[in-house]
């Protein structure tokens, strides 16, 4: 089996325009994303070796964040994990599969988490 990179931003809220109910709509709801990528590593990581060689952590806040069309609402936050699934595709070649969790947190009654998990490898 071929070695696999792993790089993860856990647990970052963002809040984003989605759901489908009227009380949802209208207003962004706070959502908690986790999003992992899936790279091919270089051979050896050595101390001096460059960020070129791997990925910057912060592309996968940023494919949650900014990188989200403004005034948007995504209906389903399934819809929300492709548009950042597929960004990260766009952002860097190397990228093989992501996977993004997103918890909503609005919904939650008694500390439950509500949310999808949607894992999408490059085609």
């Amino acid at each position: 089996m071929a070695d696999s990179l792993i790089l993860e931003v856990a647990d970052f809220e963002v809040d984003v325009l989605t759901g489908i109910y009227s009380e949802e709509t209208g207003n962004p709801q706070p959502l908690r994303i986790t999003i992992a990528v899936r790279l091919t590593p270089i051979d050896r990581y050595a101390p001096d070796t460059p960020l070129s060689a791997s990925k910057n952590y912060m592309d996968l806040k940023f494919a949650a964040s900014e990188a989200l069309p403004a005034g948007v609402h995504f209906k389903l936050i399934e819809a929300l994990g492709d548009h950042i699934c597929e960004t990260l595709f766009l952002q860097d070649a190397r990228v093989e599969a992501v996977t993004v969790k997103i918890i909503k947190l609005a919904i939650s009654e008694a500390g439950e988490k509500i949310g999808i998990t949607l894992t999408r490898e490059r085609h």
